[in-house]
């Protein structure tokens, strides 16, 4: 097995950092199962990887010069990805916990004015500076866990100026912690109450020019929306994605999740990087997905949260040949949930994901959603020095345990980050 070599230029931009006695699980797609290389070695130089391989093939001239750290055999695998959050927003939903546990539905909340629009009043009355410190807290507990790189969606401002102030924090939590953050445009995440019943009004007047604004400020990396019989339709859905696609702004969609729609055949029509939620998706929608590779996150927080029943046709994603990508969902509602690892147990207790499939939907197929499998999500030369090492006898025991963090440390863009 021969290692990966890069010629390019660690832990700062000028050095050059070697690990070695490590057991890789890589996720390389070119290598079987979880990639595992035992007694590997991993060097880096201006935060990219130079080489990921057995350590018996690292070339000499890689080792010249290099800061050296043993990891005593510990395991690396990717930095972790959690590739659909709302971490930034206002207030908590803890009283629509207890009306769940009182039996209301979600349906039943968001009908009666809770829900997402109940997330609303509190997001818009705190500045940027108040939405970083409320979203710092959360995003501490993620990057404590290896993770490296995160998506933060908009959707809880529901005007423009709150939809850009999301976005502007979500840019500002990059500047104020070592983690890379991907920016998500969910203006149609939910009518607000002046638009009660006028769905395309709301999506003329506020969606429509707000990602034109937040094109414009460089605040997006990709368009969300919300298709549900809740929230907006397959049609309307369509219109946020023209707009997105006239700008050269990528799709993703929140889809199946409450009901079939059809929103994840759409977004496979328009080349979606993902499609989330999916639990009331069908076979056909699992076939275009397939065929546009669309990635399916499966957010079994929520499914946990709400109390679900119908669970994601994993099978069916399986045999049409979807990826499956895993994310924590956290938001204040319906998935109050910061932990990617717990995430990677309820999805394999939950959905019958196996070990393979969890880790690499939170790390190499969380980058796939995200349209980054380019940069980081494997531990392969020429991609960014993003790895999590971690104090376990077998990756297993990132799936198995519950509660329990192994995190020994990460690295970042070649920095590394101690617990």
């Amino acid at each position: 097995m021969s290692g990966n070599k890069f010629s390019g230029s660690g832990r700062n931009s000028s050095a050059r950092s070697l690990w070695r006695n490590a057991r890789l699980a890589t996720l390389r797609e070119d290598l079987p199962g979880l990639g595992i290389i035992e007694k590997g070695a991993v060097v880096c130089e201006g935060g990219r990887i130079l080489y990921a391989g057995p350590e018996a093939e690292l070339p000499s001239w890689l080792i010249e010069a290099a800061d050296i750290t043993d990891l005593e055999g510990r395991w690396v695998t990717p930095g972790l990805v959690d590739c659909h959050t709302h971490i930034v927003y206002g207030g908590n939903r803890a009283r629509e916990f207890e009306m769940r546990l009182e039996g209301a539905t979600y349906e039943e909340i968001a009908r009666a004015g809770g829900g997402i629009v109940s997330s609303v009043k509190a997001t818009n009355a705190l500045s940027v500076e108040g939405l970083v410190e409320a979203a710092l807290p959360r995003l501490d507990t993620l990057i404590s866990e290896g993770v490296t790189t995160i998506e933060v969606k908009s959707g809880y401002g529901l005007n423009i100026e709150a939809e850009l102030k999301m976005l502007r924090a979500a840019r500002a939590l990059a500047d104020q912690r070592p983690v890379r953050v991907i920016t998500s445009y969910l203006g149609a995440h939910a009518t607000p109450v002046e638009y009660k019943g006028r769905n395309q009004d709301y999506i003329s007047d506020v969606v429509l020019p707000g990602l034109e604004r937040a094109r414009a400020e460089g605040l997006v990396d990709a368009v969300d929306g919300f298709c549900e019989g809740i929230a907006f339709s397959v049609d309307e859905i369509a219109r946020v994605f023209d707009k997105a696609r006239s700008l050269g702004i990528p799709v993703k969609l929140h889809a199946e999740q409450l009901s079939n729609l059809g929103g994840a055949k759409l977004a496979a029509s328009y080349g979606a990087l993902s499609a989330d939620h999916l639990e009331y998706l069908d076979e056909d929608g699992a076939r275009a997905m397939a065929a546009a590779g669309t990635v399916a996150v499966l957010l079994p927080g929520a499914f946990y949260a709400i109390n679900e029943k119908q669970k994601p046709p994993v099978q069916a994603l399986r045999q049409a040949g979807v990826h499956i990508a895993v994310a924590t969902d956290s938001n204040p509602g319906t998935s109050p949930l910061t932990s990617l690892l717990l995430t990677m147990n309820m999805s394999a207790t939950l959905f019958r994901l196996t070990v393979e499939e969890c880790i690499a939907g939170a790390s190499r197929e969380g980058a796939r959603a995200l349209g980054l499998l380019s940069e980081t999500g494997t531990i392969e030369a020429g991609k960014s020095a993003d790895l999590a090492i971690w104090d376990i006898e077998s990756p297993a025991e990132l799936v198995y345990r519950i509660g329990f963090n192994p995190l020994h440390a990460h690295i970042f863009k070649g920095q590394r980050i101690d617990r």
